[in-house]
């Protein structure tokens, strides 16, 4: 008996921190605009959102691992996009989720204040995000879950990248 209240607490606790999706026309939105400015293949690759207490971590990845064309191509984007918001510049991220994205102002305004590194991945990229103030590390993950939201066919939160058969 202990085991089953043990699995519904589990389940319980991750439902509640789960972020629903967009409904169905706006993830189709979504696809369309991303495919604009985002240079590698949605449909390729996934991306994976890991929110920690100092801000998060954000990782595309292929699912084909022999990919080596998408995987330039997600270096390629991130390499510039950390670089634009390290400016303050999330026009990216406005063109795909619209002008009110969560957390997009915060960050543009504190864009002084938060670390955007760059990093390869074997099979992708990766960029972390950090800042010591409380209000920017909260502006990243609205950030963040917006993201999760508005690309939840090709998105998911770190902890289930693992069990879908991908190691990030």
């Amino acid at each position: 008996m202990n085991r089953y209240i043990a699995l519904i607490l589990i389940m319980t606790a991750a439902t509640a921190h789960a972020v629903q999706p967009a409904d169905p026309v706006r993830l189709d939105e979504i696809v369309e605009r991303g495919s604009k400015v985002m240079t590698f293949d949605l449909d390729k690759t996934l991306h994976i959102f890991d929110k920690t207490e100092t801000g998060g971590i954000q990782q595309v990845i292929v699912k084909d691992e022999a990919d080596s064309e998408q995987i330039a191509l997600i270096r390629q984007h991130l390499i510039e996009i950390a670089g634009r918001f390290a400016r303050g510049d999330f026009s990216g991220p406005i063109q795909i989720h619209g002008n009110d994205m969560p957390g997009v102002k915060e960050l543009s305004a504190g864009a002084a204040r938060v670390r955007f590194d760059y990093r390869d991945l074997p099979n992708g990229g990766q960029i972390e995000f950090g800042a010591d103030a409380p209000e920017l590390v909260a502006a990243i993950h609205r950030f963040f879950d917006a993201q999760l939201r508005d690309h939840a066919r090709h998105a998911m939160p770190s902890g289930h990248a693992q069990h879908h058969g991908h190691q990030p």
